[in-house]
């Protein structure tokens, strides 16, 4: 198995200006993380901060936004993380599934997947 990567299109929250960057699919990163400078370029301003818990324990505070995000033609909003200048972008699990993707890691591709209901019986 290998790594997937993916060009996305991140967008000022208003839509008004995009620009592409090429993400590594992260199926274990809840969010979205893209370098601060990229999204100060795009003038996407923190509006949250958010506690996370690194893969080798040690529990962190970072700065978050919703912004909007273009991948293979669709567009939606989600929530970016702003990571550290040189770090390398992460396409988090939140915004696969607002696609409705999940990785195909023998194809090296994201692949379309439906949604899950479970239904109930009896009364609510």
């Amino acid at each position: 198995m290998g790594t997937i990567r993916v060009t996305v299109e991140l967008g000022h929250p208003e839509g008004a200006r995009f620009e592409p960057i090429e993400a590594l699919v992260d199926t274990g990163a809840s969010y979205s993380w893209v370098p601060a400078p990229t999204l100060a370029l795009l003038g996407i301003a923190p509006t949250r901060r958010f506690p996370f818990v690194l893969a080798d324990g040690r529990r962190i505070e970072k700065d978050m936004a919703e912004t909007r995000i273009r991948l293979d033609g669709q567009e939606q909003t989600t929530w970016v993380v702003f990571g550290d200048a040189d770090s390398q972008p992460l396409l988090g699990a939140y915004t696969m599934e607002g696609f409705g993707l999940a990785a195909d890691p023998v194809n090296r591709r994201l692949m379309a997947v439906p949604g899950l209901l479970m239904s109930m019986s009896g009364p609510f």
